[in-house]
């Protein structure tokens, strides 16, 4: 279908919703894709998604699952009985049903996983042992595996027999063990010249795999560094017991990213399926919190140094506070966004990290030295006779201070990532709030101590 039809479908339907012309509605729905139609239960008043769901057959209704949001999904399943629940669940690919079911509690889960067919039965239980957040609790067992003496032909007529749920792109080579050797790209397997020949003559042996326990992250990096749509996944004696395909890989990229995008903020990505004030304060009032405790601790420095030096000096000074506290904390984000995204993308290891870090440094004295310019000439402009020192040397103490909390802010903002991923810790939490906070307080040290260095000798 073209877009422009498809748009006037999810149109027509949409109407028909509106309008509650359930009997009409269920011929248009059987014309959109799944996700479109999930678009339109999400969109729909909350008292009605029942009702549009049940238009559905089993195996449509088991893809748009797939693509509904959890708490929609939570919904329309807490309606169904565990015996339509499962028979939904047959049709799905094992690792969406395993997602499903990974969701509910464990009485209702095991009620429905009763209810299915054995072998289905079997395939979702092997991958709910696993953590969701691990190569185990994401891959599919849904693959082919074949000896390495068959040949071409065989396996195209095996592969015919089979009812796969997922795309097919390779076929993998195993011993007699199960143990991964090697594997056959289907287009090798569906050549005519080879089909007479043995897998053993056409698989690969440069085998990349991922382990049950592998960090859902890291099976990610791997499948974008070495361009592959599906992913083996090997057991603790390098027997093949699945493997991850491209769409579930684009759904933890859109997951990791979102968490930190949430992170960046201080806030939760579970904030998304929020719909009290209660819940949505709750998540994001401790980093906030936090940003108080930062303003009380620098209403404390401003305080201590007010009976350091002249007030007027005071009163000049505090004109470029909160030029001081923003270009410090704007540089800090700006390093520690660039090294928590390059952890992230697996761009920095060994001897590149140290160089990073340097030219972060570099980088903050580059572009503090520019500022502290602009922002000194400024000083001498603004503060002008307005106190005994010379404009001169007012000037000069805010932009030598700016330079430093700038040149501070780069590094600091960069080695706080670094240290948080050798400790293995999320390096995103080093971004937002945390490293804008800091920033804050030290900047502020830093102008009026550097400021106290300069002025507190007697004025000529």
């Amino acid at each position: 279908m073209m877009e422009q039809e498809n748009e006037t479908t999810k149109q027509d339907a949409a109407e028909l919703i509106q309008q509650e012309q359930f009997d009409a509605l269920g011929p248009i729905l059987a014309l959109l894709h799944p996700a479109d139609i999930a678009d339109l239960i999400e969109t729909a008043p909350e008292p009605l998604r029942p009702a549009i769901f049940g238009l559905l057959d089993d195996e449509c209704k088991a893809d748009v699952l797939s693509e509904l949001d959890d708490s929609v999904e939570e919904t329309l399943l807490d309606a169904l009985s565990p015996q339509t629940i499962s028979e939904i669940a047959e049709e799905m690919a094992p690792d969406d049903a395993a997602d499903m079911l990974g969701e509910m509690d464990e009485a209702r889960s095991e009620s429905i996983l009763n209810l299915m067919d054995a072998e289905d039965s079997e395939d979702v239980r092997e991958l709910l042992s696993h953590d969701e957040d691990t190569a185990g609790g994401l891959m599919t067992t849904d693959f082919v595996s074949m000896p390495s003496h068959k040949t071409a032909a065989e396996a195209l007529e095996y592969i015919g027999s089979l009812e796969l749920e997922e795309p097919l792109h390779i076929v993998y080579v195993t011993d007699a063990d199960g143990k991964l050797e090697g594997y056959v790209q289907l287009w090798k397997v569906l050549n005519a010249a080879n089909r007479k020949k043995t897998l053993a003559e056409l698989e690969e042996t440069d085998l990349f795999f991922a382990r049950t326990d592998t960090d859902q992250e890291e099976v990610a990096r791997m499948m974008s560094k070495y361009n592959m749509s599906s992913f083996p996944v090997l057991d603790a004696e390098n027997r093949l017991v699945g493997r991850v395909t491209i769409d579930d890989v684009v759904d933890v990229l859109q997951e990791e990213a979102s968490e930190d995008i949430f992170k960046l903020a201080g806030s939760s990505d579970d904030e998304l399926e929020y719909s009290s004030p209660f819940q949505a304060s709750k998540a994001r009032l401790p980093w906030l919190l936090i940003t108080l405790g930062t303003g009380l601790v620098t209403s404390m420095i401003l305080k201590a140094f007010m009976h350091s030096i002249d007030v007027l000096e005071v009163i000049a000074l505090s004109f470029f506070v909160p030029i001081v506290m923003a270009m410090g904390g704007n540089t800090g984000i700006q390093s520690s966004t660039l090294i928590v995204r390059g952890l992230a993308l697996g761009s920095f290891n060994g001897r590149k990290l140290t160089r990073v870090l340097i030219r972060e440094m570099v980088t903050g004295m580059m572009m503090g030295s520019i500022c502290a310019v602009a922002i000194g000439l400024w000083a001498q402009f603004i503060i002008g006779a307005t106190t005994t020192r010379p404009p001169v040397f007012m000037g000069f103490a805010v932009g030598l201070a700016l330079f430093c909390a700038m040149m501070f802010a780069a590094t600091f903002g960069a080695s706080v990532p670094l240290l948080l991923n050798r400790w293995k810790l999320d390096p995103a939490v080093a971004s937002g709030p945390f490293v804008t906070a800091s920033n804050d307080i030290i900047a502020l040290l830093i102008y009026y101590g550097i400021v106290m260095l300069l002025i507190t000798t007697p004025a000529a």
